[in-house]
């Protein structure tokens, strides 16, 4: 049934209504973003609201005429800053959010070109996540600097880019334009931002909530002395107007090729780029991208496909705010706001209490979250962080999701503040905060039944006793149920009891009681690791093994003696000496030595004694760092052979890193390496060095 006149007005009039709104809503969005450098919601949720006004503006043109903000770059400058007028306009990309999308791309681009889609090539590239500026040089000299703007006129920010040190103020090399605009981004390196975070903290000052925001605030400073003390750095991606002498005109082809001139010149380029890929080739450098995302040294929020040849990108030409020769591939938002609904305390397996977010449903890294830890009592107060604030959210990868702090500007007027709790939520033992810590303690150790769980979990994770099955369902009921109260306990269970819990099958629980069995053969070092001593890491049990080279050893030895033991410092070393001296300790650490078989020191790989000495082991006396991805091995093999050789491993890379080893999809650990210098090798040159004493090792 055809619907009514009636009805069908009324229907127009809430779409006219909805278009405005939303118009309304974005050019909000658009002035917080590029005005204020204080957006209140996060990229992929203002892309929604574009993507909906786009719909409907384009199904219902003639309900909402007039200027649209969806057609907008930008914003106009602020008045602080004089203006300038881009001589070839600075214009926006189109986004695409899905593999569809590009493929829609593409095919539309071919038949605008009269070209078969498969014909085309494109240049892919970073999508930084930073501030867009155009840098004019002329006889190879800066001579101007602004930002977009709203495309056309934007913001003189010359004094302030001449501070930044990547940026050349007299370009390098041959054959230079003797006009030359080069269009990048101005952002923040993410090991930047945090010293940058930590010296403001360190001074009462404001802390930033993202690099982003922290680069635009550094860039857009009326004092240049301000933006020359925040660590800036700068990309170029492209160019503007460009005029050669004459007679010396540069025949450059390809996007590509002008990414190497102006690479040549001595501009900043971004190495992970591509050039003439196939369509099907855009995807794949989608991908790769992504897998990488969070290792590297600067914060991405998707990919660029443009068309390589210059030629057809004139051809193609541009849309009122874009070109169409090329896309914005999107990355799913890592950034969103939401409501803090409440805020939880957690105990930890050392009676830390952790206060968590409790937070209305929010999308953001590719799950659904409702929760974000918010680390300790004193960095909410340093972010200024109320119940009830919006708030935004971080997840990266597998991060643990963050709260990075509150958008003010929406603070509701009842608001409060969070009160750490003066006791334990989960046994009411009252809490102590030692003066030189920054979290609060609930002191009753393995008492707490919040403590005893997480001391199950602990021992049982894959480094440590390895006992797969053992997870934080079974454990609850385990504790509730009062069927364990130590980690000596495990050894005692039966299928029939594990039958008998909830959601247990026979099966599963036969499967768990093997598992215990099996972890009954173990290294010490796996053994120290689990006991959960405070302090003591996987890296430094190991130590501890290798130099005492028994567990007895290590509980009859004096402070003194710990200190001999490789990383071991006077907390270090307090703590170890504090849980064995503790009754209740050491008497399940005998009930465990009674049922563990401690076979081996570590479980490094046997490494043959007659070409293991110092002299004949590749990694003797050196510090490595794996980074990437390893196809014939886990990580955690791949160090334990290192340290079989002599070396020793480490997380990050300094100059005193002696090799770095690195495997598919490698970071910003290895452009660290570069930059210093380190040795490098791949996958293959390092399994190459250890394969004689992996031979050696099977006889």
């Amino acid at each position: 049934m055809a619907p009514s006149a009636a009805s069908t007005s009324n229907d127009l009039q809430e779409i006219r209504s909805r278009i405005l709104a939303l118009r309304a809503e974005v050019l909000r969005h658009q002035q917080a973003y590029h005005m204020l450098d204080a957006p209140v919601i996060s990229d992929a949720q203002y892309d929604a609201l574009v993507r909906e006004l786009e719909g409907l503006e384009s199904c219902y043109p003639e309900l909402a005429p007039g200027p649209s903000p969806v057609d907008q770059v930008g914003f106009a400058p602020k008045r602080e800053f004089s203006e300038v007028r881009h001589r070839v306009p600075m214009l926006s990309l189109n986004n695409a959010f899905s593999d569809e999308d590009i493929q829609q791309f593409a095919i539309r681009l071919a038949q605008n070109l009269g070209l078969k889609a498969e014909a085309l090539r494109f240049s892919a590239e970073l999508k930084f996540d930073g501030i867009a500026v155009s840098l004019r040089y002329e006889a190879g000299r800066l001579i101007e600097a602004a930002t977009r703007g709203d495309g056309s006129v934007g913001e003189d920010i010359t004094p302030n880019i001449r501070v930044i040190q990547d940026v050349p103020k007299v370009l390098a090399g041959q054959n230079i334009p003797q006009v030359l605009e080069v269009r990048g981004e101005v952002l923040m390196r993410r090991e930047d931002f945090d010293a940058l975070n930590a010296r403001q903290a360190a001074r009462g000052e404001k802390v930033f909530v993202n690099p982003r925001n922290a680069a635009a605030g550094s860039l857009r400073q009326l004092d240049p002395k301000i933006t020359a003390e925040r660590p800036l750095s700068f990309y170029a991606y492209g160019t503007g107007e460009v005029r050669w002498a004459a007679g010396k005109e540069r025949q450059l082809a390809t996007h590509s090729e002008w990414l190497d001139a102006l690479a040549g010149w001595g501009l900043p380029v971004a190495t992970d780029r591509a050039a003439a890929l196939p369509c099907e080739g855009l995807l794949k450098f989608y991908s790769e991208i992504l897998s990488r995302r969070s290792s590297l040294p600067f914060e991405i929020d998707g990919v660029v496909y443009k068309l390589e040849s210059l030629a057809l990108q004139s051809k193609a030409g541009y849309v009122s705010r874009a070109p169409r020769f090329a896309v914005a591939h999107k990355f799913p938002a890592e950034e969103a706001s939401t409501r803090l609904l409440g805020i939880d305390v957690q105990v930890g397996r050392t009676g830390a209490l952790t206060p968590v977010a409790r937070l209305e449903p929010v999308f953001v890294g590719g799950v659904t979250v409702t929760n974000a830890t918010l680390h300790n009592a004193d960095e909410i107060i340093r972010k200024g962080i109320m119940i009830g604030d919006t708030v935004w959210v971080r997840r990266a990868g597998d991060v643990i999701p963050e709260v990075l702090g509150p958008i003010a500007a929406l603070r509701p007027a009842d608001a409060r503040p969070f009160v750490m709790p003066t006791s334990c939520p989960a046994c009411g033992t009252p809490a102590v905060r030692e003066a030189e810590e920054a979290v609060s303690r609930c002191p009753a150790g393995l008492t707490c039944g919040a403590q005893r769980k997480q001391a199950f979990l602990h021992f049982a994770q894959r480094r440590a006793m390895d006992i797969e099955g053992l997870g934080e369902k079974i454990v609850d009921q385990l504790v509730e149920k009062n069927l364990v109260s130590s980690i000596a306990d495990l050894y005692g269970l039966t299928i029939d009891r594990l039958a008998a819990l909830d959601r247990v099958a026979e099966k599963s629980a036969s499967n768990l009681i093997a598992q215990i069995d099996a972890s009954r053969s173990a290294s010490l070092a796996r053994l120290l690791f689990g006991l959960g001593i405070r302090h003591v890491g996987e890296r430094t049990a190991r130590d501890l093994a290798l130099h005492f080279k028994s567990l007895q050893a290590i509980r009859d030895a004096s402070p003194e003696d710990l200190l001999q033991s490789p990383d071991v410092g006077p907390v270090v070393a307090a703590s170890i000496r504090e849980f064995f001296g503790n009754p209740e300790q050491s008497a399940i650490v005998d009930r465990l030595l009674a049922v563990i078989r401690l076979e081996r020191l570590d479980d490094r790989p046997a490494v043959a004694p007659a070409i293991s000495t110092a002299a004949a082991q590749p990694f003797a006396g050196m510090t490595v760092v794996l980074t990437g991805t390893l196809d014939s091995m886990a990580r955690d093999e791949a160090a334990n052979w290192i340290t079989a050789l002599g070396g020793k491993t480490s997380g990050s890379v300094s100059a005193k890193t002696g090799l770095v080893i690195a495997g598919a999809a490698a970071g910003s650990k290895l452009a660290r390496a570069q930059e210093l210098g380190v040795r490098v090798i791949d996958e293959a040159a390092f399994l190459e060095l250890i394969q004689p004493f992996r031979q050696q090792g099977a006889t």
